[in-house]
């Protein structure tokens, strides 16, 4: 499909507004939306950028069901970027938020779709899967990182990473059960009232404009530490820092967006696991070193051996079935990713300081 009126909830958000300006470079006839409610802190830094690229932002919540009604006349895209993203969100006792943002929200966007008679790209997370089920999956430990264990693997699992069908059987964190829950609800509204769908399982996704925090966005946070200094912790498994995660470049990810909007037809109904892979993935260990050689700043990292809820020690994506699918993969490196965000906090530095990112 070629897109004539685009919505994107979350769109003054980090994806979201990568995802809102790049669709209007793809689909310069298209008109472009941003729903945001502007609660996470920075994300009103990206306000100048949309509106510089033609992008109308909407000050809205999903929440609200009012905020969106508006907003379908004539709908035929909606990017479903709006999240609350801590993988903590809700420990603090009171999980209104994220389920209310992250549930009641997708509930509001599927709504709207088959109302306007819209498609929807829903991106979810990687944190549907297991906690337990994820830790338990055997590993070797090298000398910076630890790795998927060459033996015998069961369902969902090879040296490649987690595929679509791993068991989902466990608890994944409150965050991540509101995001299994909207796939389940999406493919519900996909079956009775024919709204066309993609979803993608993503991995950790950085890149320039993550206001990263202690609870979401590590290499960005990792990035602003060693350039402004700070503290920094290796959490769990011995305090070493050899836990790994892969990391997608937020312009990885929308050259995918794109590609599968381009393709909706023949991909509706589909998910997908999205992420850096094997080949694009770092310990934190690692982070450090890249963040040191590039900043030329050493922090001393305090170790914790001790295990914070919803830690995980490993997690890479198998992609095989969205390369399969679509002839996508990540392009961009660590390194890369880890550059642009230097330059980027180098360049908006003062911005970003008296927003107290």
């Amino acid at each position: 499909m070629t897109p004539a009126r685009v919505l994107v909830t979350g769109g003054a958000g980090f994806v979201g507004s990568a995802l809102a300006l790049r669709a209007r470079q793809a689909w310069p006839g298209a008109t472009v939306i941003a729903l945001d409610n502007l609660r996470r802190r920075g994300s009103e830094l990206n306000l100048a950028r949309l509106r510089q690229a033609g992008v109308t932002f909407v000050h809205g919540d999903i929440r609200q069901p009012a905020d969106l009604g508006p907003l379908g006349k004539d709908l035929d895209l909606l990017l479903e970027c709006s999240a609350e993203p801590s993988v903590l969100a809700g420990y603090d006792g009171d999980p209104s938020y994220v389920v209310d943002t992250n549930l009641t929200g997708t509930v509001h966007c599927l709504e709207l779709a088959r109302k306007a008679g819209a498609a929807v790209l829903f991106l979810s997370t990687s944190r549907v899967y297991p906690i337990a089920a994820l830790n338990a999956i055997a590993t070797v430990e090298g000398d910076t990182r630890f790795e998927i264990a060459d033996a015998p693997h069961g369902p969902g699992l090879s040296t490649r990473g987690v595929a679509e069908d791993f068991p989902l059987a466990g608890t994944r964190s409150i965050y991540g059960a509101t995001k299994l829950a909207s796939e389940l609800l999406i493919a519900e509204y996909h079956e009775a009232f024919g709204v066309p769908t993609i979803v993608n399982r993503c991995g950790v996704i950085a890149g320039p404009w993550q206001m990263g925090k202690v609870d979401q966005g590590v290499f960005s946070l990792w990035m602003a530490r060693h350039l402004h200094g700070g503290a920094l912790t290796y959490n769990g498994w011995n305090g070493q820092g050899k836990q790994v995660r892969d990391l997608l470049h937020v312009e990885d990810l929308a050259d995918l967006v794109v590609a599968e909007v381009e393709q909706f037809e023949r991909l509706d109904g589909q998910l997908f696991n999205v992420g850096g892979g094997r080949a694009c993935s770092l310990s934190l260990r690692e982070t450090t070193a890249l963040c040191e050689a590039i900043t030329g700043r050493r922090l001393d990292i305090t170790p914790n051996p001790a295990m914070r809820v919803a830690d995980i020690k490993l997690y890479l994506t198998d992609n095989a079935r969205v390369t399969a699918a679509t002839g996508w993969a990540p392009r961009r490196t660590p390194a890369d990713v880890l550059r642009d965000l230097h330059a980027w906090m180098v360049e908006h530095g003062p911005a970003l300081q008296a927003a107290g990112i």
